[in-house]
């Protein structure tokens, strides 16, 4: 089902991790125009667009207290003690990550440090569709949350009751009835019921992530570049091909365009991985995105470990599920990747949904120099320094002399002032 590679040599690596292509040049213009009629008719503009993209009609913007209510008790019991336990487990896991500031003395009497100050106003972008991502809300409100972020907005097009029970529960604090590029556009602008935002984050189709792009192009922060989904999956003989065709099926559900990419040692393990990959796919509702994502996903059979290290850190995956002897070890050779998920009892889907991890990661080859989403990316570091008269003396001749081979004078004279003028 899955193509498949035999033996490629390392020379053919980079080639072998390249994703499909997207597009977004060609959506630019669709972009801006979007955004230049936000920009002039603001809530008018999202009824528009809202009636002539999705065939829905909407007066007010946002959603009143008592609607969110409404929906969020129609939630069954069960899957509110689900969502509550994933919500336990966020936020433990992400209050671990508080920044502990530490005041250093650099040299006599200079003292620097850092400080973590909130982003004040965050975006929230959900998706409608036929998979109604009410964890992403657990993986984005509870560190802003916790980071201390005064305003958190949530645009979503989607009516599922559990997004309104999560957007509650987590402290969403406006949430509004639009999506796709305008949503975006809304909450990089500002509009009369949308509050202009400092930072957007969250999944979305092409038109939202080349919104997300334009909007950073316009200054507005978001949480990383965005691709399909996609998983990689190490295994070796102690692995098992029913689990590793579910876990590649987990990913493969999401769209045609996500993709999963399989590295084995052995060739027998890859025929038994398709063996289950046809018996379970059969069962699925979204078989047929499965199926389309399958065919330009890859199975890489490797001569070796140190092959299998070498490929997986350059493809560099979002999810990399590693079904081995030892996983920990293996995974300190692993320097490329956005979550690992180690042992054959670790399935990717705990991450996605309730182990504590975050899952908003960087996608398509990202996981190189991009972190996935975090407490530290709902605030920014501020740094503080205090210098004596006694520092300043240690100190000031160092900066005269740079400043002047600078040939920047102001800067030399404001610390020399300070030297010939002591208190």
């Amino acid at each position: 089902m899955i193509p498949v590679i035999k033996y490629p040599t390392v020379d053919s690596f980079a080639q072998i991790c390249q994703r499909p292509s997207l597009d977004a040049q060609s959506l630019d213009q669709i972009i801006e125009g979007i955004f230049a009629q936000v920009e002039t008719q603001q809530d008018q503009a999202l009824r528009d667009f809202t009636l002539k993209f999705e065939k829905r009609e909407i007066q007010e913007i946002l959603y009143s207290q008592d609607e969110i209510s409404e929906l969020a008790n129609q939630v069954p019991d069960s899957l509110k003690n689900a969502i509550q336990q994933a919500y336990a487990n966020i936020l433990t896991f992400h209050e671990s990550q508080q920044f502990i500031p530490q005041k250093i003395e650099t040299s006599p009497g200079v003292i620097c440090w850092q400080k973590a100050s909130p982003i004040e106003k965050v975006g929230i972008y959900i998706p409608g569709g036929t998979a109604p991502l009410f964890s992403t809300i657990l993986m984005l409100a509870i560190p802003a949350k916790i980071a201390g972020c005064r305003e958190i907005v949530l645009c979503t097009p989607a009516m599922h009751p559990a997004i309104f029970y999560t957007a509650q529960l987590c402290g969403v604090t406006k949430m509004a009835k639009v999506g796709g590029a305008q949503a975006v556009a809304a909450m990089a602008l500002g509009t009369e019921s949308i509050p202009k935002v400092f930072k957007i984050f969250g999944p979305g189709n092409q038109y939202v992530t080349a919104a997300k792009m334009y909007a950073n192009h316009k200054g507005i922060a978001i949480d990383m570049p965005a691709g399909p989904s996609e998983v990689a999956i190490y295994a070796d003989a102690h692995a098992n091909p029913s689990y590793v065709a579910a876990d590649l099926l987990s990913q493969a559900e999401h769209g045609v365009d996500s993709q999963v990419f399989l590295v084995a040692l052995e060739e027998s393990f890859i025929e038994k991985t398709q063996l289950e990959l046809e018996k379970q796919v059969q069962v699925l509702e979204r078989k047929d995105l499965a199926l389309q994502a399958l065919t330009h996903s890859k199975a890489i059979l490797v001569k070796n470990r140190q092959e299998a290290i070498h490929l997986l850190n350059e493809y560099a995956a979002e999810h990399l599920i590693l079904a081995c002897e030892h996983p920990e070890e293996f995974a300190d050779h692993i320097v490329n990747a956005g979550s690992i998920f180690l042992g054959n009892f670790t399935p990717e889907a705990a991450g996605d949904y309730a182990s504590g991890t975050n899952h908003t990661l960087p996608t398509n080859g990202f996981a190189k120099a991009y972190s996935g989403v975090n407490l530290a990316s709902f605030q920014k570091k501020i740094t503080l320094q205090s210098i004596s008269q006694a520092g300043l003396e240690v100190l000031g001749q160092s900066i005269i002399e740079m400043a002047e081979a600078e040939s920047l004078q102001a800067h030399a004279n404001a610390v020399a002032i300070r030297l010939t003028t002591r208190s």
